[in-house]
This record gives C-alpha cells, structure tokens and sequence, in this order.
C-alpha cells in the first residue's frame, strides 16, 4: 500500500498552466500541462486578455491530469501553492465573482501611461521609490484605462489579485495575496510589504479593492466542495499562499540569502540579485526592484529582452542544415550549434549583435535588430561564428545589468546560479562565467519555480520549516565553471565597444531610420 505524501505546484506560466506533483522529498512525481493563449481584445490595440472562464477549466483539467498521471489518492496530497506570470491581474466583484482580468504584457494602457507622466510630474519616481515598478506594466495605469473605457465594469470593482492568487481564491474561496507578486502590480511598498493605498487615492483610482497580504508559506484554508467536485481534489488538502514566478523559482534555485544571484536563461533572461528590504531602489529608474518571497528581502531584477526567442529565430531562419545533422545524430540542434561555436575564438571576430539593451526600467526602449562588424571572410563571419556571438551577447548585457545591481545595492557578487534551457547548454554557461568573472553553478532541478511553488506548499503543512532550510535541503548542484581569465580581458573590451556601438544604433531609431525593436508602453 502507497503510503507516500505529496504536494501540488500549480504554474501559471504565460504560455501555459501546469500542474507538478512532487514527493515530500522534492523529487518530480508526475506532470501536466495545458497550453493557453492571451487573446488581444478586440478594438484595443496592444491588449493581453486573460479568459479567467476558460483558462479555469484548463486548470482543472491540469489538476484532474496531474492525479491520473500519477495515480495517488488525492486524499495523500497535504497541501498545494500556485505560482503564476507577475503583473497580470484578475478583477472580482463584492461577491467574490471576475469582473476582468489581464495577462502579464498587456499594454492597453499607453495613453494611461503619458498621461500620468505628464499630469502628475514626479510621480512616477516617487512611487517606484517605495515600490521599484515603473509605470509601464504597473496596475494603476491598466485601472485608469478601466475607469475611462469600460466603466460600468471599473464601478463594480471591490477587490482586485495577481493571477496566481485568482487560482488559489478559486481552490480555497479566499482573495488574498503575497508581497512577491502583489508587489508587480507598483501599489506596494517593498520596505513594509504591504499595499499602499494612498498611491490608488493620488491618481483618483478605488482605494479600497486591496485584498490581504499573506506571506508565501501561509495556510489559507482548505480546499472548498465546490473546487474538490471540480478538481478531483481533496477536501483535505491545504491551499497556501504562493507567488510570482521569478521569485519561487529563485527559491526553487536556492537563491534564498541576501547576496545570492540568479541568472534565469528563458525566452527573456532575467538577472536577479537578493538584496535587504530596505535597500532604496536606484535613483534613474534603471532596475527593477521586487519583493522576494523571503520576508525581510528584495530581488534587484535586470531582464534581457528575447535572449531565447533570438536563439530559436536564428535557428530557424540560418539553420536548416544543423537540424539535419541533429536528426541524424539523435540530439538538440543547439548541441551541434555549440560544438561547432566552440571551435570559434571568444570575441566572435568581432561580431556584435544588436537586440535587447540594458535595461533601463524608466525609459526602456531597443535599437532594431541587426548584426555590426560583419565580414566577407566566409572561414570567419558564418553560422558558428554569429551563433557565438548571440551567446556572447546575451552573457555581457546580463553582466552589465549585475553590474549597475551592484553599484545601487553594495552587494559583492562573486558567483551566479544559473539556470533555464540557456543552462544546458555548456558553452553559453562556461561563456557566462568568462563574461561576468563569476562562479556559475547549475542546478540539478529543471522544474525550478514548479519546486518553490511546491516548498511553499510544504512550508505551510509543515512538511518544512520555512523557505529557506526547504531550499538547502532541495537544491543540488548538477555542475560549476569557473571563469577563464584570458577570456574574460577579451570580453571587457568588448563590452565597451558593444555599448558604444548600441548607442550609435539607438540614434538610428531616434531619427526614425531604424524602427525599434520593443518600446515600453508610454513611451
């Protein structure tokens, strides 16, 4: 007889929600997953929906997949978190029931936007102080919207959540959240962890539709009849408050102390670093500052726009004939892609590509996408040398984004935790180290926020202590690289010069000769 007990992770991610059962031991039980998609409203250019009707049948479905794939008793699962994309938002009535909602990158609010910066000058640097959001994907603007275009849904409004939240409200019938996620929304205080209401009462915005704030880790109730007929799931299991992905999946790495960073290689690349609470957020806006999912700290978060999604264009468009020799070799195309880079010297020959800047959270926008430094030298400028090159890239905005975390915070960085698909693969994570001078280290686990989702989970039945020993006990390390020195020196000139040239490239967009290739909204 099957004596084991479990704990359920519930990953709303923006591409898909997923359900991962782990054992109480955090090894991966069974998986499933339900492609979603975001649909843009119609008439209202830039918007992201969120189908909060249909997308929660696919949550059960996902719930109901996960139990049969894994064929335990529900009664055996102790407890379950969600974790979801940050800066969506889910909208209820006084009875608890969706008004609206909106997926993460929705920028509907545009005009909401320039009319904030421009009718309330200074505002926005003086709510990013206490918050370290910008206004750009921030709640406030997409409530405005609200308040000027649907109307007769914005007077019904009385609570509003994070979409992670909106999944446990429906398990539980509790509307609460968490500082990690909640704290997106820019309506929050990173110091105090808690809403701040008077920023909703500045901009002539309800100021009284914020729901509690509940540590991640916090029991919230138990599974209501309602959700257990819909789930398949247990009357018995607990609902805990989870949170934002980024910083579940910090926790899901073992990123936990103040001074642990984090380099997340997905289709965008985020760079955080743990700072205290009460570290004061940058005065230029530069870097965006998070709550943590550990009371008493922050995440300073650098991102890097479409490191992975480049990487699959270039594949795609230049590199039919190594996706032949991967079929015939049985591997990934980036493994053959690697091994013939690695033939290549670092610096790529010079080649600089052109796509995501530095961030610069105030006033962020990109030069067009391009190659500089070409040659016709064909043993020298071809698909090994430019797919180096985009791995180089990727690695020296990322260690420019650590560096600037590092000069605002006073935290000394000297090793990185690497992880996301860039992580498998060898080179980009031995290129990292020589770029950045930093130790890199990668995990075993590859389900990194579904994991944290799944500590929290256990946090709050008491499977563990708390966050922290639940990631020293759970996080192995799969590998290390050490930095190579001469390599590095070859980086540092090439990060000046790319810098250089990638404000050269700005200008061409500025003069509109070139057209960006992301601008945030309000710009």
């Amino acid at each position: 007889m099957n004596t084991n007990k479990y704990l359920l992770a519930i990953d709303a991610g923006t591409g898909s929600i997923r359900a991962v059962l782990f054992d109480t031991k955090g090894t991966q039980v069974a998986v499933s997953q339900k492609e979603w998609t975001h649909l843009e409203e119609e008439g209202v250019s830039d918007s992201m929906s969120f189908d909060f009707e249909k997308n929660w049948i696919l949550v059960c479905e996902t719930i109901g997949g996960v139990l049969n794939a894994a064929d335990v008793n529900a009664v055996d699962i102790l407890a379950l978190s969600a974790t979801s994309m940050r800066e969506g938002i889910v909208l209820y009535d006084k009875d608890g029931k969706e008004l609206w909602a909106v997926a993460n990158v929705d920028a509907r609010a545009s005009a909401e936007v320039k009319y904030l910066k421009e009718h309330y000058k200074g505002l926005e640097e003086e709510f990013y102080s206490i918050s370290g959001q910008s206004f750009a994907l921030g709640a406030l603007p997409r409530l405005l919207w609200l308040k000027n275009n649907r109307v007769e849904i914005y007077d019904k409004v009385a609570k509003i959540s994070m979409i992670g939240d909106w999944i446990l409200a429906k398990l539980s019938g509790v509307i609460a959240s968490d500082p990690s996620n909640g704290g997106t929304s820019g309506i929050f205080s990173l110091s105090k962890r808690s809403w701040v209401s008077e920023m909703a009462t500045k901009v002539g915005i309800k100021d009284d539709i914020f729901p509690e704030v509940l540590e991640v880790g916090t029991p919230m109730g138990n599974v209501s009849v309602q959700a257990a007929k819909e789930t398949g799931l247990s009357e018995q299991t607990l609902v805990v408050m989870g949170g934002g992905d980024v910083q579940l999946g910090s926790a899901g790495l073992g990123v936990v102390e103040a001074g642990e960073v984090a380099v997340l290689g997905g289709s965008f690349w985020q760079q955080v670093v743990n700072i205290p609470a009460q570290t004061q957020p940058p005065k230029d806006m530069s870097i965006r500052v998070n709550p943590h999912v550990i009371a008493g700290v922050s995440q300073a978060e650098g991102i890097t726009f479409f490191s992975g999604l480049v990487m699959r264009w270039f594949r795609d468009a230049f590199c039919d004939m190594e996706k032949l020799e991967a079929h015939k070799r049985n591997c990934d195309v980036y493994e053959v892609l690697e091994e013939q880079a690695s033939k290549v010297p670092a610096g790529s020959y010079g080649i600089m590509p052109i796509f995501s800047d530095v961030m610069k959270y105030a006033k962020w926008y990109h030069a067009a996408p391009s190659f500089l430094n070409l040659n016709l030298n064909a043993a020298e400028c071809n698909r090994a040398s430019m797919f180096r090159s985009l791995e180089e890239n990727a690695a020296i905005v990322s260690s420019i984004n650590l560096q600037n975390i590092e000069k605002f915070s006073n935290i000394k960085i000297n090793s990185i935790v690497f992880a996301g698909g860039a992580s498998k693969g060898v080179l980009w994570s031995q290129i990292l180290s020589d770029v950045t001078g930093y130790e890199v280290k990668i995990p075993k686990v590859r389900e990194a926020t579904a994991l944290g989702a799944a500590m929290a989970a256990g946090v709050g039945c008491g499977v563990y202590e708390s966050l922290t020993s639940a990631a020293k006990e759970l996080v192995v390390w799969e590998k290390t690289y050490l930095p190579n020195a001469a390599n590095k020196k070859i980086y540092d000139r090439l990060k000046i010069k790319w810098q250089k040239a990638y404000e050269a490239q700005l200008k061409l967009v500025d003069d509109n000769i070139t057209a960006s290739m992301w601008k945030a909204p309000g710009l």
